[in-house]
């Protein structure tokens, strides 16, 4: 069944009072974990190290589930991976096939009923899923199933796509064809791992939208993770990315089977109907990953070195004393920099890395401080500098601006701000907390001038988009939220001019 899938100015933009204040004014989409392991009896030990590695992309909830023998062993909860799981819960979670997940919500609300992995009773037995990304025809998916009985426990595009591929297996679908006609279905942004009984599946969908990987550890486990990181914990060599609109389906016995034979262990691979071309976002490479790892064969280090490189070769010349990043995400870039203009890096901000990503003030007064409960400021290095600040984007603005103030509280001299992407332009359907056009301080006033003046720094450069490709080193990339040309589509309702009930 297919699914056919102006800037407002203002003098200045507002600060909602009532909203949390966060260090980093984006979050995280998902991070997906899956593995296929006959020999491992401490299968959740396993899956707990790819999980924490995976923490970045998601602190609200997350969850395994476990097959052994075909008995399913599920475990989630909302909070971060060492609070949700422990020594016992994970001696539990024995198996021989197994997913993992942790959360930002994107889509549907932050709570336990949409918590990964989903799980939903087929005609064949349970089956598990958990999706990194995020759905643009979501509102279809659910007419469609709701007309037809199938109504879910959670409102998120996840229960959806779970749901889909069961109504698939009730009308007599194989596993195979169910997986395959159901993401078909599916218009948006999926990084996706599946387990029943005794098979793993890894999807990703038709644009490569978001990163996704297997490899195999020494003793011939297969392992698939959002990101190389997650491998290198766990003791598996990366092998190759998951190419777009590609379907792995691997099952214990023939896996086994061929593993003994040739040590290589069967992964059947088959791709989904109609083009597919990699447009991996953009924003991965600036900000999401970790930067020890390896996207699209790129170090995501060395991307946003040379990001940094790069902005001081566009930047006009500046007097400066020192350049200093906003850590965590603008520390390489900020290298880069310094690297390519000669003036000395050092760390101005030090961060609480023992804060949550968001927290909850009783007044306005202190939640415009919130920002010193995340970074303090070096005084004695700072005072009097001039100082190159880098940072990985300006979303909002409000977290930036009241660091400028921060910043010159504490004496320093001059602040030039250089941001290592462009100017977010545009919201983003694909799994990035940005909806809201409004909330875009670059939609919000007129040019790099107006956002100067708002955020108090002595100067403002971005880069460009074409800087941000040309360093990537692939044609393609999706750059949505800096240029507005979205890939994979829009929400219909987004394109009618309304806001988006698909992503919430």
């Amino acid at each position: 069944m297919p699914f056919s899938n102006s800037p407002q100015s203002s003098p200045e933009p507002v600060i909602p009072v009532d909203t949390m204040v966060p260090y980093k004014s984006i979050n995280e989409e998902c991070g997906v974990f899956g593995i296929l392991d006959r020999s491992s009896k401490g299968l959740g030990h396993t899956m707990y190290f790819g999980l924490y590695a995976l923490q970045h992309r998601g602190q609200e909830s997350c969850g395994m589930a476990v097959f052994d023998n075909h008995q399913l062993r599920l475990h989630k909860e909302m909070g971060l991976v060492n609070q949700v799981f422990n020594e016992h819960v994970l001696d539990s979670l024995t198996g021989q096939v197994g997913i993992g997940h942790t959360r930002y919500a994107t889509t549907g609300a932050s709570n336990l009923g949409n918590a990964q992995p989903v799980v939903v009773r087929t005609p064949f037995g349970a089956m598990t899923l958990a999706h990194n990304g995020n759905l643009i025809n979501t509102e279809e998916l659910r007419q469609f199933l709701e007309s037809r009985g199938y109504l879910g426990h959670g409102n998120s595009d996840s229960h959806l796509i779970a749901l889909y591929i069961n109504y698939l297996l009730n009308q007599g679908k194989s596993l195979k064809v169910a997986v395959k006609e159901a993401m078909e279905a599916c218009d948006g942004a999926f990084s996706i791992v599946i387990a029943t009984g005794d098979t793993l599946i890894a999807v990703r969908d038709r644009n490569g939208l978001r990163p996704f990987c297997m490899g195999r550890t020494k003793n011939g486990a297969l392992v698939f993770a959002s990101e190389t990181c997650a491998l290198d914990i766990v003791g598996a060599t990366y092998e190759r990315d998951i190419m777009p609109g590609e379907i792995l389906i691997a099952t214990l016995d023939e896996y086994y089977a061929d593993l003994h034979l040739n040590g290589e262990g069967r992964v059947e691979s088959f791709f989904m109907d109609g083009p597919k071309k990699e447009h991996l976002c953009v924003f991965e490479l600036v900000y999401f990953a970790r930067p020890d790892s390896i996207i699209h064969g790129h170090s995501v280090y060395n991307y946003r070195m040379n990001l940094g490189r790069r902005l001081a070769q566009i930047s006009p010349d500046v007097e400066a004393d020192i350049v200093i990043p906003v850590p965590d995400s603008g520390n390489v870039a900020a290298v880069g920099y310094s690297r390519e203009s000669g003036i000395p890096y050092v760390e101005g901000l030090i961060k609480n890395r023992y804060v949550g990503r968001t927290f909850i003030s009783p007044t306005h007064e202190l939640r415009e401080k919130g920002i010193q409960l995340k970074l303090n400021p070096l005084k004695d290095v700072l005072r009097g500098k001039r100082a190159i600040v880098v940072d990985d984007s300006i979303v909002r603005g409000n977290t930036s601006r009241n660091l400028v103030k921060m910043l010159k509280d504490c004496g320093v001299k001059e602040v030039h701000f250089r941001i290592s992407s462009a100017k977010v332009t545009s919201p983003c359907f694909y799994g990035i907390d940005m909806s809201n056009k409004k909330e875009l301080i670059a939609n919000q006033l007129p040019d790099t001038e107006a956002i100067r003046e708002y955020l108090g720094v002595d100067s403002l450069v971005y880069l460009s988009v074409d800087d941000m490709v040309s360093v990537a080193g692939y044609d393609s990339p999706c750059t949505a939220c800096f240029s507005g040309q979205y890939p994979a589509g829009t929400p219909v309702d987004f394109e009618a001019g309304l806001p988006s009930a698909s992503v919430q």
